[in-house]
């Protein structure tokens, strides 16, 4: 069974080479003023809006993820469209791309199936926080195999459990997907987001509840929960909103991405 895709030419190109000119574009602007970190990161946090906005942040992550060596990856993200208890883990064979098809981790997928009793809720796999993330995957760990994990209602700590097993195997890493705040005025959105950001960068989940209103903040806890048990550092990478693509400052979006470090 393929995972297909279903936001592509909407939040991401169709074709292969138009999402090349986006990466390649991204990574020039980058390092006009930038030296990519030297960290060898397993877990990142990526945004997940249409590439105009927030691609130029995920794609500094996954530039920082490529060095790392890890080939086996789980996508964490929230589910916009429909509500359910838990976390939903389908039984695809692989993940369509423009660029080709991304394998399933067979290891992750019956591991965290047994281990976590996962079921699947196939109808929250229409899911673009988690898809916009395969043409980067695909792009720069071209042999890379994950398992796609998207979650509704559940406590952060559950999902935290997840994240501490799948770091425990050395060879494999976690993808967590989320935008921070939405439709404010700039002002407001930078307050707000800012807040997230120091949550982030200190590991302190107990400061996401002070204003942070990151649509993935429950995948956000359960990182912070995993890094402060694990002894990760955490490094910010990029910050910005809507309105540094589209000059509307009256109601923003904000992107961030990090990254976790031993």
């Amino acid at each position: 069974m393929k995972r297909k895709m279903s936001v592509s030419g909407s939040f991401y190109p169709a074709r292969a080479v138009e999402i090349e000119r986006y990466f390649e574009h991204f990574s020039a602007v980058y390092e006009e003023d930038n030296v990519l970190p030297d960290i060898k990161s397993r877990a990142v946090i990526v945004p997940h809006a249409g590439y105009i906005y927030s691609g130029y942040s995920a794609n500094i992550a996954y530039r920082v993820l490529k060095n790392s060596g890890v080939k086996k990856f789980i996508i964490m993200g929230p589910s916009h469209k429909i509500g359910f208890e838990g976390v939903s883990l389908c039984n695809f064979d692989s993940y369509e791309t423009p660029f080709g098809d991304i394998e399933s981790s067979d290891f992750l997928q019956q591991a965290l199936k047994e281990k976590f009793a996962l079921v699947c809720t196939p109808e929250a796999h229409m899911e673009h926080s988690t898809e916009v993330q395969f043409p980067f995957i695909k792009h720069y760990i071209e042999d890379a195999q994950i398992v796609e994990l998207v979650y509704s209602f559940l406590e952060a700590s559950k999902l935290s459990q997840i994240i501490d097993y799948v770091l425990s195997f050395e060879d494999c890493g976690v993808i967590i997907s989320t935008d921070l705040s939405h439709f404010h005025n700039l002002s407001n959105a930078t307050r707000l987001d800012n807040i997230c950001l120091e949550a982030i960068e200190k590991i302190e989940v107990s400061r996401l509840y002070e204003g942070c209103e990151a649509c993935g903040k429950l995948g956000v806890e359960a990182l912070l929960l995993s890094a402060k048990r694990l002894g990760f550092r955490a490094q910010l990478l990029d910050y910005r909103t809507s309105a540094d693509a589209s000059g509307d400052t009256d109601r923003v979006v904000g992107y961030a991405s990090a990254c976790f470090y031993e």
